[in-house]
């Protein structure tokens, strides 16, 4: 089977034996139960010496691009006449991880030195892909025991500028240095210090290659517990990011502003509204006294909005958001699975996603029908597509150019089926039940005043109070109170850094979401004091327009602080980067929708009228 390696400049390829579709998916609930373990970072395996111990090929790709990995036998290397692959989770599917067995012979505590791996004869034009390859920073990653083994493909050097020297080698020969605890393996990795690369210039003709490598035991006193410390302590990427105490200070007094900006500021205000309001309410009329400010559209404020039933299901599929979010960062602080563990993240996600669609469904229909909506199949349906079917496509795109470039990050067919029967058999019943217990348990709109059936004219409005001024305002500020921590998600996500803040991560996401509903409520106040009452859908876009700064700070991010290139790697990050500001739409939207109303309320509730 012909299989193609994009790279820049030109593609790689080699032929790849075919073998059935090796990545054996287990049942849905044994998926993701094994994924949420607890426990370390691999099972407990234990062993005698001279036990096997199985080393897995895995993936490579270029240092730079983390989501454009490719089969290490894509890669014209010493591999066995028939592959045979490893099952797996389908957070490793959904990781790129592709694992198969490799031509390496280890045992337990038996050291090896210089052992042939097999001889290659390559091509002029096989030669050509390896130094690509080695040009664009491939590394590779194996695994032993569960524990990641990288390094890179090969060396490269670039010196002087005149004369200019352009050096490139292949590691011929690999070390494998593997520590152990009694009978358990603690920590593994690949080294080519004493080892000198076999060149690969101005070579014009075939030539055989013989690859070798040697197995060396140390023994450790870390305890098999703690051997993820040890992990993350000798990573072959950058360590795990440091508190950044500035950044949370920075968005605490941040919040702290805005709260008091809200709490004192505009209930002094509202105070001296409403004490004015109702002294005035004892003598005229609105009418007579020619009144204005925000309690003369006390009959129109809670006019309900055109789009009803798209309102509705952005209000329930931003709730579901909301729990989904929450739920991952509270299950990782509490310990619920391994974050170390390949695409445990992805398997968790998956499963609260589909298990929370019951919170959109019940939202959406509960206050659509509140509402006054009677077509509450056609707001189910819309509420179960307003995230899946941009996401449906976004995904084939993404899945499709990785697929046409060979990338291991191209989903297989038994995963697609097993996704697609999860949202089929879970979340879109669960969406169609939180719905009609939200439609069966709605009461009444709790309104405190009544609605006019003839609309009152809007007065004309200065330009600080139109809209794309209010989202400018409303969607920075929350901005600006996560920006630098987003650097840090983007460099974990999109880089190579290692992101285990959690803690901190949850105060930011709180501090998100109490800057959105501040921000939410002061721009509610000062559009109903310009006797606007087209509230509804401005309060949703005013902080909902965070999910826009933070796409173009993607953008920035791509061309100005990442080393990211290629159709494969540019494709996956603006396509995923549109979700996420989407996702964030969603949430910060229905955030700041609910604080305005609960404080709209609030104020009519306490205004006395006829």
């Amino acid at each position: 089977m012909k299989r193609t390696l994009g790279v820049s400049g030109g593609s790689l390829s080699c032929d790849l034996p075919h073998t059935p579709d090796m990545y054996v998916l287990h049942s849905f609930a044994v998926l993701f139960v094994w994924s949420m373990l607890p426990s370390p970072i691999t099972g407990d395996n234990r062993y005698k010496q001279g036990d096997t111990v199985v080393l897995y090929v895995n993936k490579v790709g270029p240092y730079h691009n983390p989501q454009e990995t490719y089969h290490y036998y894509q890669l014209p290397v010493c591999a066995p006449t028939q592959i045979r692959h490893k099952s797996l989770t389908l957070g490793e599917v959904l990781d790129g991880d592709r694992m198969a067995e490799s031509m390496y012979k280890i045992a337990f505590r038996m050291n090896v030195e210089r052992e042939p791996l097999c001889e290659l004869k390559l091509s002029v034009s096989q030669v050509e892909e390896l130094r690509q390859a080695i040009e664009e920073l491939y590394y590779f990653e194996f695994v032993l025991d569960d524990i990641p083994i990288r390094g890179f493909v090969g060396y490269m050097e670039e010196s002087g500028f005149l004369p200019h020297t352009h050096k490139i080698g292949l590691w011929a020969h690999l070390d494998f240095n593997i520590e152990y605890n009694e009978d358990r393996i603690i920590f593994a990795n690949v080294s080519v210090r004493d080892v000198k690369p076999f060149s690969l210039d101005d070579v014009r003709e075939p030539l055989s290659l013989t690859h070798t490598y040697s197995i060396r035991w140390f023994p450790t006193t870390v305890t098999y517990e703690r051997r993820g410390d040890r992990l993350r302590d000798s990573s072959f990427f950058p360590k795990s990011l440091e508190i950044h105490w500035l950044s949370i200070i920075n968005s605490m007094v941040l919040v702290f502003l805005l709260l008091g900006f809200v709490v004192i500021i505009l209930m002094r205000v509202l105070k001296s509204d409403l004490a004015r309001y109702n002294l005035d309410e004892e003598g005229t009329d609105d009418m007579e006294q020619g009144d204005n400010g925000w309690k003369i559209i006390h009959t129109d404020v809670f006019r309900f909005p055109p789009y009803r039933s798209l309102l509705c299901a952005v209000l329930g599929v931003g709730s579901q958001f909301l729990a989904l979010g929450t739920g991952i960062i509270v299950m990782v602080l509490l310990g619920m699975f391994n974050v170390h563990r390949h695409g445990a993240i992805n398997s968790a996600a998956i499963l609260l996603y589909a298990l929370t669609c019951c919170i959109s469904g019940y939202v959406s229909s509960n206050f659509y029908r509140q509402m006054g909506g009677y077509r509450w199949v056609w707001n189910i349906v819309l509420t179960t597509s307003l995230f899946s079917a941009p996401f449906f496509f976004t995904w084939s795109v993404v899945n499709s150019v990785h697929w046409a470039n060979g990338s291991t990050q191209a989903l297989p067919a038994t995963t697609i089926l097993l996704l697609l029967t999860v949202w089929l058999l879970v979340g879109f019943p669960l969406t169609v039940i939180g719905g009609i217990f939200g439609k069966n348990s709605a009461g009444n709109f709790e309104a405190p005043c009544r609605t006019k059936n003839i609309a009152r004219e809007i007065p004309a409005q200065p330009w600080y109070k139109s809209a794309p001024v209010h989202m400018a305002i409303g969607g920075f500020l929350p901005f600006s109170a996560i920006s630098v921590e987003l650097y840090y998600i983007f460099a974990t996500v999109w880089g190579r850094e290692q992101y285990t803040l959690y803690g901190i991560l949850f105060i930011v996401f709180a501090i998100l979401l109490s800057v959105g509903a501040c921000i939410s409520v002061a721009l509610t106040y000062f559009q109903l004091s310009g006797e606007d009452y087209r509230w509804w859908w401005r309060s949703i876009m005013s902080t909902g327009s965070t999910g826009a700064f933070i796409f173009l700070y993607s953008v920035f991010y791509y061309w100005r602080r990442s080393n990211m290139s290629g159709v494969v790697q540019t494709v996956e990050f603006f396509g995923y980067s549109f979700l996420t500001a989407y996702v964030f739409f969603l949430m910060l939207g229905t955030v700041s929708f609910s604080a305005s109303l609960r404080f709209i309320r609030y104020i009519y509730i306490n205004l006395k009228m006829d």
